[in-house]
């Protein structure tokens, strides 16, 4: 799919012009954090690369070695098969809370949300948890009908819209939120407007900033949009950059080309592709991405156009760092 440029979110803010935009600071005088830190990864598509375990044993290692708060995964996961149970077995080795968000590839074959959660050993397909001070959101943007745009469900239905506008009325934390589409571009969920206009009420009625930032996978790329005062960014995948039929390559032997095909549409990152996020008592915020090269040729040696999608084509998670509290 050609995905065009950056929604800049002008629609929105016609919506809230007249009340206070920018957002006031006045909650930051006196609200104070609680250390926190967490690893997040995306798109890991177990199901087409041949050394996905060895992408996710390194991750788990990794956030058991720097003990984490929790980690979180953003979907496209793996696809319910029992030849997967050894994903599942290396993931569960993590000695703390984990969390999956599911993609809209891990239904593939028909199964239903409830069958892959059940398979990923998890409960919901959105909630929300608090831990260290903060409030995280799960969400769930694969809800709806498969529309000519798009190939899969992208949506969010009412009932899931009301309960986050409950959810976020009812904390009093500052909070996070994950999805797997992204809500900042027009490539990534059917309704992101009105997921944004929720977040941004919400913000509104508190006077200041409750919603900080929101996270999201799906488009294999590495940016930060910031929309009416939140940021959204995009973590890239674990694996690969896919660039389709036209520039498709062997980018592996034979024997493995053979048994996973899809190789041939993905540019695949030498190493795996992850981030850790850490929040001081100030409210620094501060996320560390891993950085690899692509296995084999580049999007650009392959004749991939630098700007047809969203951003360029990169194989990092970039590292960023800002105050919480700080109106974008």
């Amino acid at each position: 799919m050609n995905r065009r440029s950056f929604i800049k979110g002008t629609s929105i803010a016609a919506l809230v012009s007249g009340m206070g935009w920018p957002l006031k600071a006045s909650m930051s005088k006196n609200l104070s954090f609680k250390k926190l830190k967490f690893g997040i990864c995306a798109d890991l598509h177990y199901d087409i690369m041949p050394d996905g375990l060895d992408r996710i044993n390194a991750f788990i290692n990794q956030m058991n070695a720097e003990k984490v708060d929790f980690i979180i995964q953003m979907g496209d996961f793996c696809k319910v098969n029992h030849n997967n149970k050894p994903l599942l077995d290396a993931w569960n080795k993590f000695k703390g809370p984990k969390h999956h968000v599911l993609g809209n590839h891990d239904m593939d074959g028909g199964f239903t949300f409830e069958q892959v959660l059940d398979f990923w050993g998890a409960k919901e397909p959105y909630y929300s948890f608090d831990m260290n001070g903060f409030h995280f959101i799960v969400l769930n943007a694969n809800e709806g009908k498969v529309t000519t745009e798009r190939k899969y469900p992208s949506n969010f239905s009412n009932r899931q819209l009301t309960w986050l506008e409950k959810d976020l009325k009812i904390t009093p934390l500052p909070s996070m939120v994950f999805l797997h589409q992204g809500l900042d571009n027009d490539s990534g969920v059917e309704n992101a407007m009105k997921v944004r206009y929720i977040l941004e009420q919400a913000n509104l009625s508190a006077n200041g900033k409750k919603v900080h930032m929101v996270f999201s996978g799906h488009h294999h790329k590495d940016y930060m949009n910031t929309i009416n005062g939140i940021r959204y960014i995009q973590i890239n995948s674990m694996s690969y950059y896919f660039i389709g039929k036209k520039y498709m390559a062997n980018t592996y032997g034979e024997e493995i080309m053979s048994k996973y095909p899809k190789l041939k549409e993905v540019c695949p990152y030498t190493t795996p592709l992850w981030a850790t996020v850490e929040v001081d008592a100030t409210g620094n915020f501060k996320l560390n991405g891993q950085k690899a090269m692509f296995l084999g040729k580049s999007p650009k040696e392959r004749g991939k156009p630098y700007l047809d999608d969203i951003s360029p084509a990169a194989s990092i998670v970039s590292d960023r760092g800002f105050k919480l509290m700080d109106n974008c």
